[in-house]
């Protein structure tokens, strides 16, 4: 025990030396602070919404599921992440929340109250925008709607420095698309329960223009704005019709899709017009100008939501009726492979942000 005690007494001895040693001429100790360790997000990764369960984390190099993050909440459906890819934000619709989630963690750090069955989630600089149905889900005819005494949809407007809903913003009936002007002063809508279009200013919330779309098209469902910022396209899920609406909403054309388009985005250079046509079960190219169809890939069952690849090589489709994610060459779209054992996919974003259907590149 003498030997012991003697190692302790020199040691403390040593340690001491080192803190005097530290010390100025007025004895004073010298201020010595350590810098916080860089948090390291994840990088080169998708994250999956999946309605049974949480989120799937992929890892874009291997194409392989390496693990699954929980919510807290239930039915998780739309998707998002803050600039610095930090925070991961969904939707869940049997919870009426938005859960907050550390990706470098994996961590739920909070939920944030929203309201009923709230899905569709896009985020523009610190803010998320979340829609969500006061109404609750409705699935009748048009014709059969009583209009005036339906609540509309609401947006959700949450705050991600304060992580705090700061205001809720009207909208259609059944909001089921999000986009944003090319100047970011609008907000625009595709309201799928009264088949209408609709602008809002992102400052006042006020209603700027809506369009009745059941002329040229039945139950508009994505919306992305173009590549030049002179307008926008909008899926119509039941008549099978993509249509073209400049700016001011005004329809410019529109034509025929295969069954059931839900989901559009464009090639990183803009070219290729891609809809994921669920019900066929096919990805449709099309030239973004012309609208002339170019290509079909095969792809799963209910595939609504897809993203590029960060590096613009591949093109990945969330399929939920099939389970799992469809891999696809984004230069010729033939298939690369199948990521199985998913659960009722829903949404798909990657980071770092690129072209999909529930994200873009973005300026940071």
């Amino acid at each position: 025990m003498a030997a012991r005690n003697t190692f302790l007494v020199s040691t403390a001895m040593f340690a001491s030396a080192l803190v005097l040693s530290a010390c100025g001429d007025s004895g004073e100790q010298a201020s010595v602070e350590s810098e916080p360790a860089a948090v390291v997000v994840p990088t080169n990764v998708a994250y999956v919404t999946n309605e049974d369960s949480g989120v799937s984390v992929v890892d874009l190099e291997t194409l392989t599921i390496t693990k699954t993050l929980e919510v807290g909440g239930a039915r998780p459906r739309g998707l998002g992440l803050t600039n610095d890819g930090r925070y991961l934000l969904t939707a869940n619709g049997e919870t009426n929340d938005m859960s907050v989630i550390d990706t470098t963690t994996g961590e739920i750090t909070r939920r944030i109250p929203l309201g009923p069955s709230p899905e569709f989630l896009r985020v523009l600089g610190d803010t998320a925008y979340v829609t969500y149905e006061p109404g609750g889900m409705r699935q009748e005819d048009v014709e059969d709607r009583d209009f005036e005494n339906e609540p509309p949809a609401e947006i959700a407007v949450v705050d991600l420095n304060t992580w705090t809903m700061t205001k809720s913003m009207p909208s259609g009936l059944e909001t089921e698309g999000l986009e944003f002007s090319p100047d970011r002063s609008r907000i625009i809508t595709t309201n799928e329960g009264d088949e209408t279009i609709s602008a809002y200013d992102l400052t006042s919330g006020e209603e700027i223009k809506t369009v009745d779309t059941r002329e040229q098209g039945r139950r508009p469902r994505g919306i992305m704005a173009l590549p030049d910022d002179s307008g926008y396209i909008v899926t119509m899920e039941t008549s099978s019709h993509i249509v073209q609406l400049d700016n001011d909403l005004n329809i410019v054309r529109s034509a025929e899709t295969k069954t059931g388009p839900n989901g559009i985005t464009f090639s990183p250079d803009g070219a290729h017009m891609l809809v994921a046509a669920s019900r066929d079960g096919v990805l449709q190219v099309f030239d973004t100008k012309t609208f002339e169809l170019l290509k079909e890939a095969p792809i799963g069952r209910r595939c609504w939501h897809f993203t590029y690849t960060p590096d613009g090589s591949k093109i990945i489709v969330a399929c939920g009726r099939s389970h799992d994610l469809h891999v696809l060459d984004a230069n010729d779209y033939t298939p690369i492979s199948t990521i199985p054992d998913l659960s009722l996919p829903w949404g798909i974003i990657t980071y770092p942000a690129t072209h999909g259907t529930l994200d873009v590149p973005r300026a940071h």
